[in-house]
């Protein structure tokens, strides 16, 4: 990093000698419902349940004040970090200016990196992503920076890599990502969620990794209805006899919701197809192309990201505003057709909300859930008719339907719950401070 006028931070970070720790959370953002931050919240549940203490840095920040450090530019819509970035991912040569300027918003966060630290006195950083996807290209490298200046202790949680998405490969900042996305550092452990992440980590970089996979709380249910949402298919105008098919993820190409709307289409039955998240980083075409879709198709398609968000609450008007939750809940099916997946976390949900699952066989299923055993409507790469007539099957027949939840909760239970994550974090945390 160019520092005009550089100097030593005025802090020593020094391993503690007690079993519990105040853990700083560092990420682009800690808001809303997208995977990155419903992941970082299991994490920083488990790790409350063993006693630590958690603190937030992002640049979209939902968590209280008095434990959280907000710094606008830590944020990947931040118009600065977003003009790096277009400009990063659509040359070949880099600009003067675009170096100065990464630089300069470079120092800018490692110092408040370093307030952030002394202000809460953190012994140990949990870095959400943001050492892995180059959305906020001066955050990763202040990171880096700091992380080797201080030899903070550090856990790097990457949720996917720029080598997995094919808009990053043409850029002008191949310095940069392999220097920070990820770096490769003696304090810091590194945590993958998939197994060809960590291969690929490995052979690409030489860094080892925990292998962490994305879990959900299946030792504790879902609470009982509480009728909250009695009002949600009157909301999203269902009709008495209609099914509510539910596409729990943001309209993203990756996400192959095309597919789920040539299933409503060809299943032959009054339905129709919820979509719960907004498009999110990628741009708004895919939507475009998505509305324009169900059109042709005549498939009812509601987005309704408006009224489904992470928590309930209500708008000024007195409107009802539903959780997740509450649409899972309600729902007759999940689709879950992503081409691509890091792992799944709208997979597991819909598992511990006890509702059937139609797949696509994306490669993360494949090799990491799938030999799991669990029972899903499967599907590779297109719909046939034997997805058709399964989904048929698994809708009306009611005894196999509860066959099939219960047995893929239980396989939850086993494989993707908190006590896996539990004791994980507590070998990772020993492995930084010892025993």
């Amino acid at each position: 990093m160019i520092m005009s006028n550089p100097t030593p931070y005025p802090f020593s970070v020094h391993s503690p000698s007690h079993e519990t720790h105040r853990i700083g959370f560092v990420s682009t953002r800690f808001s809303g419902t997208d995977g990155v931050s419903l992941e970082t919240e299991k994490w920083a549940g488990v790790l409350r349940e063993l006693g630590h203490e958690l603190f937030f840095f992002a640049g979209l920040n939902d968590k209280p004040g008095n434990v959280s450090y907000q710094i606008p530019e830590a944020n990947f819509y931040h118009p600065e970090i977003q003009e790096i970035y277009e400009k990063a991912f659509s040359m070949r040569r880099r600009p003067r200016e675009l170096t100065l300027n990464i630089h300069r918003l470079a120092e800018r966060l490692a110092d408040h990196l370093a307030n952030y630290v002394r202000q809460f006195e953190i012994d140990l950083l949990v870095v959400q992503n943001a050492l892995a996807i180059p959305m906020n290209i001066p955050l990763g490298l202040a990171l880096t920076e700091f992380i080797a200046e201080t030899g903070i202790p550090t856990i790097a949680h990457h949720h996917d890599f720029f080598w997995e998405r094919k808009r990053f490969l043409v850029n002008c900042v191949w310095d940069y990502l392999n220097m920070a996305f990820p770096p490769h550092l003696p304090s810091i452990r590194h945590v993958v969620i998939n197994t060809s992440a960590q291969n690929q980590l490995s052979l690409r970089t030489g860094i080892s990794s925990m292998l962490i996979p994305n879990v959900m709380d299946f030792e504790h249910p879902p609470q009982d209805d509480d009728h909250y949402a009695d009002e949600l298919r009157q909301d999203l105008n269902f009709q008495p006899d209609e099914l509510f098919i539910l596409q729990p993820t943001r309209v993203v190409q990756r996400k192959g919701i095309e597919n789920a709307i040539e299933l409503v289409r060809r299943l032959g039955m009054k339905a129709r197809l919820v979509i719960s998240h907004a498009s999110g980083d990628e741009g708004y075409e895919y939507e475009r192309h998505v509305r324009k879709y169900a059109e042709l198709l005549e498939v009812p398609v509601n987005f309704v990201s408006e009224i489904i968000l992470e928590q309930r609450s209500r708008t000024h008007d007195g409107q009802k505003i539903y959780s997740l939750a509450d649409a899972y809940q309600k729902c007759d099916l999940v689709t879950y057709p992503s081409t691509i997946e890091g792992f799944g976390n709208a997979f597991l949900e819909a598992i511990y909300f006890r509702k059937p699952v139609i797949v696509n066989n994306y490669s993360i299923f494949s090799t990491d859930i799938k030999p799991k055993g669990f029972n899903v409507i499967e599907f590779d790469g297109f719909i046939t008719e034997q997805t058709i007539e399964k989904t048929r099957q698994v809708l009306q027949n009611a005894a196999l339907r509860k066959d099939m939840i219960e047995l893929n909760y239980a396989l939850g239970v086993r494989f993707f719950s908190f006590a896996v994550l539990k004791r994980r974090l507590e070998t990772l945390i020993s492995d930084c401070f010892g025993e």
